[in-house]
């Protein structure tokens, strides 16, 4: 079983901070110690872990990966969205955090982020509880 949490985007490209609803289905799950993992389901979007504190490392991250696999650059993807395929392969579809006394282990400015190439979009996010 697992649970799926939507999550709307706004922008082209955009890293939206899904932490607290991802501890929210730790919490709700009531496992105490285990793993959680984290699945995008989508081949234009990605999960990843990275700082939550300062908001520039989100506008760097993206800033950076748009230079690095641009939109345009002469794909042969008849959608038209082959950078968004590219992106998302580079960064991943998934992520596993230890649980432990129910809470994520996550480093003092670590945050979970869903990482959208292609949109806006309505996106889900798939969250597994392991108990362990």
């Amino acid at each position: 079983m697992y649970t799926t949490l939507p999550v709307k985007t706004t922008r082209h490209t955009q890293m939206l901070d899904i932490t607290r609803d991802v501890q929210k289905v730790v919490t709700s799950s009531g496992v105490k110690n285990g793993l959680c993992i984290i699945y995008v389901p989508h081949t234009t979007a990605a999960v990843t872990i990275n700082e939550n504190a300062d908001p520039d490392v989100v506008r760097d991250f993206t800033m950076e990966i748009n230079k690095i696999v641009p939109w345009e650059d002469g794909y042969h993807h008849f959608e038209g969205n082959s950078a968004a395929h590219l992106k998302s392969s580079m960064i991943g579809f998934s992520e596993q955090i230890i649980i432990d006394e129910g809470r994520l282990v996550l480093g003092t400015w670590q945050g979970i982020y869903l990482c959208e190439f292609d949109g806006p979009r309505r996106r889900k996010v798939y969250v597994k509880i392991i108990e362990g």
